[in-house]
């Protein structure tokens, strides 16, 4: 979901968890992130995706696993 403020609601959150990577919108309209962190706080971020900001309507979030990747920090990508 677009034009919610999730990115930068997922942002913050991210910081408060010590997560990082990236988050950004896709051209689908849907959202996407990659994300790195202590396994409790990345859960607590992926149970918060579930119903993102206020007004947000998440319909779906699909969680996949890939190598661990390093970040300096959490960051939203900027599509324009």
């Amino acid at each position: 979901m677009q034009g919610v403020f999730f990115r930068e609601s997922a942002r913050k959150l991210a910081e408060e968890l010590r997560i990082k990577g990236w988050i950004k919108n896709r051209n689908d309209d849907k959202v996407e992130a990659l994300i790195s962190g202590d396994e409790n706080d990345v859960n607590d971020f992926i149970s918060w995706c579930h119903t993102g900001p206020e007004r947000a309507e998440v319909t779906e979030v699909t969680v996949s696993q890939r190598p661990e990747t390093s970040f300096e920090k959490f960051k939203v990508i900027r599509n324009y």
